[in-house]
């Protein structure tokens, strides 16, 4: 007698056990845990600085923008506290998270939140980085007792490394590297260049030969990689540059965003 025949036989001898049976296995499948039904969760890790580029202000309308053309699973954290002894109320949530939005500056957070967010990348955990990103952890002067931050983390997943800023007044020339335009996350690119008033950040030589590189900025003197992709272990990694607050009220920018999100996911 195979397995549908049993049920069958339970089901016309047992009718309420059958019921009960049936409950239980759409519950499982119902199960916002169930990677096969829930939706896939972002978490955003923002902080407020005078220097972060006005972040806290630009995240939340983002992922607002995001929500309306998506379906995922949205959490946006503002941490608190001085630079030298920061924290996010709630990261435990990134357990669960299947990709992280990351743009805070300067930050040393409680060795435990560190260890969770390591956890996180050698998980596996896919990644999204912003301008400041690439000092996310690199702090200055004295950390609080119990708290930590992470220098390497630039060269270790970014990839890249931070060796200044170009001048603001120019701002900075995007283009499309020639080989990327194809790429899926230059999709619905409406051209191949595009300014941005926020400086040049310079990155390079980037710690990873295999990284592709999408964008590049000029500010008419020097030109630097803008965005890329690469991976760090097994976490799919996208950090750009880009990010000052103007950024996020074109088109093109928030394009690139999406569809980094989208790459990191799917």
């Amino acid at each position: 007698m195979n397995l549908s025949d049993s049920l069958k036989k339970i089901a016309l001898r047992f009718p309420l056990l059958a019921i009960g049976i049936l409950a239980v296995a759409a519950g499982v499948l119902a199960s916002p845990d169930n990677p096969a039904k829930r939706k896939q969760r972002i978490v955003f890790l923002i902080s407020e600085d005078s220097l972060n580029y006005e972040a806290h202000k630009t995240i939340p309308v983002f992922s607002d923008l995001l929500r309306s053309r998506s379906k995922y699973d949205i959490t946006v954290l503002l941490g608190k506290g001085p630079n030298h002894a920061f924290s996010f109320p709630g990261l435990e949530i990134i357990r669960k998270a299947d990709l992280v939005v990351l743009f805070s500056r300067r930050i040393a957070l409680p060795t435990q939140q560190m260890a969770l967010f390591k956890g996180y990348l050698q998980n596996g955990g896919s990644l999204v980085a912003i301008r400041t990103g690439n000092h996310a952890f690199t702090t200055r002067g004295q950390i609080s007792e119990g708290y930590e931050d992470w220098p390497g983390f630039v060269s270790e997943i970014l990839g890249c490394g931070n060796y200044g800023y170009g001048p603001v007044e120019p701002g900075t020339e995007v283009t499309i590297a020639a080989d990327q335009r194809t790429n899926p996350i230059l999709k619905d690119f409406k051209t191949d260049v595009f300014h941005s008033t926020g400086n040049l950040y310079k990155v390079t030589p980037l710690t990873d030969d295999h990284a592709t590189v999408l964008l590049k900025g000029t500010d008419g003197k020097d030109t630097q990689p803008v965005a890329w992709t690469r991976m760090a272990g097994k976490s799919k990694v996208f950090y750009t540059t880009l990010g000052h607050p103007t950024d996020f009220s074109t088109e093109v920018f928030n394009n690139l965003l999406i569809n980094a999100i989208h790459w990191g996911l799917n």
